[in-house]
């Protein structure tokens, strides 16, 4: 094809020669026909060309990041209570189904990244979830305006049948704009650095800048959490859930506003000319499966021939990483369902008596907070200071990075169930455990701690997974790296929910209470907690194990 013509291996196995595009006129802007696309550049180890690329590039998808989380998360955060309250579901299965739906965003980006890497390109898809996130978060907000039928006498209201209907296909396509936002706007920003060993800027080598976008993305998008979850759960629990989810929807054009801005600076990467999505979904099937023909004719023009058998079976080599992760994320998506509920049940007032009650929701700040405090000393104080005597450009790797955080979450459902353990007690000596609609006489700060180290956990095994996964796959599949990421995320979230619903069951027929009962003073958390805890113990071990034991592929 003549777009591969541009292309000329050189005696590095990594790097290539970039020829002048013949669709640009000498000296003129680097666009793409229509002259609205920015460039595609032939791979991510590619100079920028007319300053495009870096910082410059990158911070206006920090700030695409910053305000997706809002309008998402402002969805996500208080996603149980809705369904406890408008919709009129149990616990457990408001629990299940956030789980579930919460799976199904995680699980998405590879959807979108298998299309990005195929067909559209990063920029695209970027597009295609704006148009998504608004299609969707209107959806959203117009099933909130919809009325409750009258109940029968002595039935408890439910909706109507065309409000569910119309909130879950706005659900599941707000899920589908995060299966195409996700992997391929954070994969555009670390785009920007190339891949090269010399300086970018003349103080930092372009891995080290890579990782620290890593950490800032994070950072960003830290930011746009705390507001959404400390201040549209307020919102929609004080003002209104129509008028939170519109907020949402306003947020999202503010999104696709700042991306279209920042067009003029992108370096995109060139998608896998003529690739369907279908050939992409079956060459990383036969991947995993270690099938010699998985690399075809385009991928042998960007892979180097010593590197090619390297390639093939990638998938399968990263198996054993993705699946001790899985753990971790079931732990992680206790933070928007049980802890939530369990935060319903305390004495959320501040200041006395009088003073202002916090929504259960909100409380998802503090994990906001820990992540926009630790980035910053992380990125700037500890890997400086670590990276003197290990000379590791990131202080650490990737994999001792997720290790630790893996272990800090097994801890974190240790501190929980004993939390939870000293909530049943307070409940009993008190003589609420019937009246779950009377707040304990227990401060919100005792579930503080929880959240707090679920923050630190999330700056060491999610960030930290997200770069390994990017760095890890040939150039031509950032996108699709990240997803793998991502899909862990949301294969731990249907591992919680189908591990709810199993004990939820056995409890309710084979014990005296569930441990999940709508009631949580009768309910039993703490066991749940306290089930988590040992099997991240286990993942720890597992993950030691098959860490020791991975060669890094050079990048």
């Amino acid at each position: 094809m003549e777009g591969m013509k541009m292309l000329h291996q050189t005696s590095s196995a990594s790097h290539f020669i970039r020829q002048p595009d013949r669709g640009s006129a000498p000296g003129g802007p680097a666009m793409e026909s229509g002259g609205f696309l920015p460039r595609p550049v032939p791979s991510v180890g590619s100079e920028p060309a007319d300053n495009r690329g870096g910082w410059r590039a990158a911070r206006f998808l920090l700030a695409v990041g910053f305000l997706e989380r809002i309008g998402f998360y402002g969805v996500q955060a208080n996603l149980i209570m809705y369904l406890n309250g408008p919709l009129g579901m149990s616990t457990a299965a408001a629990a299940a189904s956030v789980n579930a739906w919460a799976g199904t965003v995680q699980a998405l980006p590879l959807v979108g990244a298998l299309a990005a890497d195929s067909r559209l390109g990063r920029y695209r898809a970027v597009l295609a979830a704006a148009v998504l996130y608004l299609l969707s978060l209107g959806m959203l907000t117009v099933s909130s305006t919809l009325q409750t039928p009258e109940p029968h006498a002595g039935s408890s209201p439910s909706p109507s049948s065309a409000r569910l209907a119309l909130f879950y296909i706005a659900l599941y396509l707000l899920a589908l704009a995060q299966g195409f936002h996700r992997p391929c706007a954070e994969a555009l920003g670390a785009d920007q650095f190339a891949t090269t060993s010399e300086a970018e800027d003349g103080r930092s080598a372009p891995a080290a800048s890579r990782s620290s976008y890593f950490n800032w993305f994070h950072f960003s998008i830290s930011w746009g959490y705390a507001i959404a979850t400390a201040g549209l759960s307020y919102v929609e629990d004080n003002v209104g859930w129509t008028v939170g989810f519109a907020a949402c929807w306003v947020t999202m054009v503010l999104y696709l506003a700042v991306f279209l801005l920042g067009t003029g600076t992108y370096r995109a990467q060139k998608s896998i000319s003529g690739r369907s999505f279908t050939e992409t979904a079956w060459d990383w099937a036969a991947r995993v499966l270690r099938r010699k023909d998985a690399t075809d004719a385009t991928e042998r023009l960007l892979v180097a021939p010593e590197r090619e058998e390297e390639s093939t079976g990638l998938v399968a080599k990263l198996l054993p990483i993705w699946v001790t992760s899985l753990v971790f994320a079931a732990i992680y998506s206790q933070v928007y369902t049980l802890f939530t509920k369990q935060s319903n049940t305390l004495d959320r007032r501040l200041g006395g008596s009088t003073g202002p009650v916090v929504p259960p929701a909100a409380l998802q700040v503090f994990v906001s907070v820990t992540m926009i405090t630790m980035l910053p000393v992380y990125d700037r104080v500890l890997v400086p200071l670590v990276r003197r005597s290990t000379r590791h450009h990131a202080g650490i790797t990737t994999l001792q990075r997720i290790g630790a955080g893996m272990a800090m979450s097994g801890v974190t459902m240790v501190v929980a169930a004993v939390v939870e353990g000293r909530r049943l007690r307070v409940a009993r000596d008190a003589g609420l455990v019937d009246r779950p609609d009377v707040a304990l006489p227990m401060s919100l700060w005792w579930v503080v701690p929880q959240y707090v180290m679920i923050g630190v956990s999330t700056v060491l095994a999610e960030v930290g997974l997200e770069e390994f996964f990017y760095d890890q796959v040939p150039d031509t599949m950032r996108s699709v790296g990240l997803a793998l990421s991502l899909s862990a995320m949301g294969a731990g979230s249907y591992a919680s929910s189908v591990l709810v619903s199993v004990i939820d069951w056995a409890t309710r027929n084979w014990g005296a209470e569930s441990w999940f009962s709508d009631n949580l003073n009768r309910a039993h958390l703490d066991y749940f907690y306290w089930l988590l805890a040992g099997l991240a113990a286990l993942e720890v071990a597992t993950f030691l194990h098959f860490a020791s034991r991975y060669a890094y592929r050079k990048v």
